[in-house]
C-alpha cells in the first residue's frame, strides 16, 4: 500500500482537540491558548503533518491568483534598490491581465523569512527569487519541495528551476578592460553583500570560499581575470550609504587605489561621495564605475560609467515565463546582453 499524508482530524484527535480548533492552531487566525497549539503542533510533529495540504486546497478552490517574489534584503532596503524596483514592477505589470498579484517575501534570515511551516501552507502558485538568490537557499528546498514552480533572476541556478539572467561576467569584463585600457593598475572593488549576514568590510580568503550569489561571483572574477587579485571590502547592503562606508574603508588604504570598481551603481555613488569628502575629485584623482545604469540624481549632471543592465525587460520577461509555467509549460532559460555606458566618472590615472 502507499503511504497515506497525516489528515488534520489525526492530529486534532491525537492532541485532543476539534478539528476546527487544530486548524486555529495551524493558522494562528483564532483564540486558541498557547498551551493548546504546542500540544497540536507537537501532534503534528509526531504523525509527519506539515500543515493543510495546499496541493488539496488549490484544487478545491482553483488558483490562489498569487505568485511569491522573494527579495533577498530585508524589503525596506529592496524599496530603495531601484533595480528590485523595476524588476518588481516588470513582473506585476506582465502578470496584470491574467488577474495574478504578488505577495513580497523577505529572503534575509535575520529580517522575517518566512518559516518551514509558514512555507509548508503559503498560498502561492509559483514563486520568483527576485533578488539575491543563493543556490544553496533553504526556501528554495522549500518550495521545490512542494513542487512550487520556480523561476529565479540572476539565480539561483539549479535544474529544478527556470532562470533568467544577465551576461554578469561579460559586462564586469567590458568595465574592467575599459579601466585598464585607461592606464589604472591600482584597482580595488567595492562588493555587494557576499551573503546575506551582515558582514562588511575588507575581504579576506575564508569570505572568498563563501560567496553566495553568482552574480558578485562572476563581476568579481571577471576584475580579476584583467587585474589579478584586488582588494575588495564588502557592504551589507545596496544601499548609497554602505558604499560611502565602503569607499572610505577602500581609500583609507597606505597606497590608496587609482579606480574603484563597485558591483553596483548605488555603492558607486556612495564610494564618489566618500572620494568627495576626503577632498579627491572624480574622475580626476580617482575613477569610480559601478553596474546596473540606474538614474543617479546624487550626481547631478554628471553621467556614471557603468554597465547598463535591461531592468524592466527582466521582470516583465520573468513574469511571462511565470505565466508559460502556470499554464504547464516550462520555457526555455532566458540570458540577457548587457552593455558598457562609458560616462563622466572615469579618466587615467594622475600623473
Amino acid at each position: 500500500m502507499g503511504e497515506h499524508r497525516a489528515t488534520l482530524a489525526a492530529v486534532a484527535a491525537r492532541a485532543g482537540v476539534s478539528p476546527s480548533t487544530a486548524s486555529l492552531a495551524f493558522s494562528g487566525s483564532g483564540p486558541v491558548a498557547e498551551s493548546t497549539r504546542e500540544r497540536v503542533l507537537a501532534a503534528a510533529r509526531e504523525l509527519g503533518y506539515a500543515g493543510p495540504d495546499p496541493l488539496a486546497r488549490s484544487l478545491r478552490r482553483g488558483r490562489s491568483g498569487i505568485v511569491g517574489a522573494v527579495v533577498g534584503e530585508r524589503l525596506l532596503y529592496a524599496f530603495r534598490d531601484p533595480v528590485a524596483v523595476a524588476l518588481l514592477d516588470g513582473i506585476a505589470e506582465a502578470l496584470s491581465p491574467s488577474g495574478t498579484g504578488l505577495l513580497l517575501l523577505s529572503g534575509d534570515a535575520q529580517h522575517g523569512s518566512p518559516t518551514p511551516e509558514q512555507v509548508s501552507r503559503m498560498p502561492v502558485d509559483a514563486v520568483v527569487f527576485a533578488t539575491c538568490g543563493r543556490d544553496d537557499d533553504p526556501l528554495l528546498d522549500l518550495f521545490i519541495g512542494r513542487g512550487v514552480p520556480v523561476v529565479a533572476i540572476d539565480g539561483p541556478d539549479r535544474p529544478e528551476v527556470t532562470l533568467l539572467r544577465i551576461d554578469d561576467y561579460g559586462g564586469a569584463l567590458d568595465l574592467a578592460k575599459h579601466v585598464a585600457g585607461l592606464g589604472h593598475q591600482r584597482v580595488a572593488v567595492a562588493a555587494l553583500p557576499l551573503r546575506l549576514d551582515g558582514r562588511s568590510g575588507l575581504v579576506d580568503d575564508a569570505r572568498r570560499a563563501v560567496v553566495g550569489f553568482a552574480d558578485c561571483r562572476a563581476r568579481l572574477t571577471a576584475t580579476e581575470d584583467v587585474f589579478g587579485r584586488v582588494p575588495v571590502a564588502e557592504a551589507p547592503s545596496n544601499v548609497v550609504e554602505e558604499g560611502e562606508r565602503t569607499g572610505r574603508l577602500l581609500l583609507s588604504a597606505p597606497r590608496r587605489p587609482t579606480a574603484i570598481i563597485a558591483q553596483s551603481d548605488l555603492l558607486a555613488v556612495g564610494v564618489i561621495r566618500a572620494a568627495e569628502a576626503l577632498g579627491l575629485r572624480v574622475p580626476d584623482d580617482l575613477t569610480v564605475v559601478g553596474y546596473d545604469g540606474i538614474d543617479t540624481p546624487w550626481l547631478g549632471d554628471r553621467v556614471l560609467t557603468t554597465v547598463v543592465q535591461p531592468m524592466v525587460e527582466k521582470g516583465q520577461l520573468t513574469g511571462r515565463m511565470v505565466t508559460e509555467l502556470l499554464a504547464g509549460r516550462r520555457p526555455a532559460d532566458v540570458h540577457l546582453p548587457v552593455h558598457l555606458r562609458v560616462g563622466a566618472t572615469s579618466a587615467p590615472p594622475p600623473a
